[in-house]
């Protein structure tokens, strides 16, 4: 009895079980090979939004050597190359001259050169025999012997005008703007100083006519009501910092 229990339980597992499909005929895991093939370009056409190409199209024909070739596109890669090679053709139609394919055999491209060549000049060898280091030897003597050495004299005297430098006064004093030098005395100074400074059109004009009238220890006419020597704001600085500058280069 138990050995009957057991025989049925195998009949019915085996009765259960899925059977194995042949590999041979159709492949593994799909149909046969050309309904596959279908089923892709079914995919691929709906992808793009392209309608189904026929059956015939779907396998693509290798591209001949000429391009005259009429390739029927596929996919996406496919397409591509076919643009591609167009492109290259209308080029070649344009300019007469096929394009150039990438090739370890092709020969290297020819140099272009001049119907002169290099001029003299840049050529060693025609100046090698016209000059040599005797030749360069003398020529650097005759020009040397032509050199005039000029010495170093005074600086001439400014003519024309005898009145005061401020270009000297700005170099023989040193304290900065502002700093009592000379006392001055006297009252309303600062209605005065700003009456007479207005009547000159630049500070330098103002300088000159005060060192003239007797400054800086003078102050005949208002101009330097704080004793620094320098009438109505002129500043010496920039004479100082222009010939430190040259002293410095």
């Amino acid at each position: 009895m138990r050995i009957t229990l057991t025989v049925l339980a195998c009949v019915a597992l085996a009765a259960c079980s899925p059977s194995v499909p042949e590999s041979g005929a159709s492949g593994v895991g799909f149909n046969d090979y050309d309904e596959y093939q279908r089923e892709k370009a079914a995919r691929e056409a709906a992808l793009t939004g392209s309608s189904l190409p026929p059956a015939a199209s779907v396998t693509a024909q290798p591209i001949a050597a000429t391009s005259t070739t009429v390739i029927t596109p596929t996919n996406d890669a496919d397409t591509l190359a076919a643009e591609t090679r167009a492109a290259l053709d209308g080029s070649a139609a344009n300019s007469g001259v096929p394009p150039l394919q990438a090739d370890p055999n092709n020969p290297p491209p020819q140099t272009v050169s001049t119907t002169n060549g290099i001029s003299s000049e840049n050529d060693f060898v025609a100046v090698g025999a016209q000059r040599s280091i005797e030749s360069d030897a003398q020529l650097i003597a005759r020009n040397s012997a032509q050199y005039k050495v000029i010495e170093p004299t005074a600086l001439p005297q400014r003519s024309g005008s005898t009145g005061p430098s401020i270009v000297q006064y700005a170099l023989s004093v040193t304290h900065p703007v502002g700093t009592q030098v000379h006392r001055r005395a006297g009252f309303n100074k600062e209605a005065k100083y700003k009456r007479n400074c207005a009547k000159y059109s630049s500070y330098e004009q103002a300088q000159v006519d005060f060192l003239s009238k007797g400054g800086p220890k003078r102050d005949r006419l208002g101009l330097d009501p704080d004793g620094d020597g320098y009438a109505c704001g002129w500043d010496p600085a920039p004479f100082r910092k222009a010939v430190s500058s040259a002293g410095g280069a």
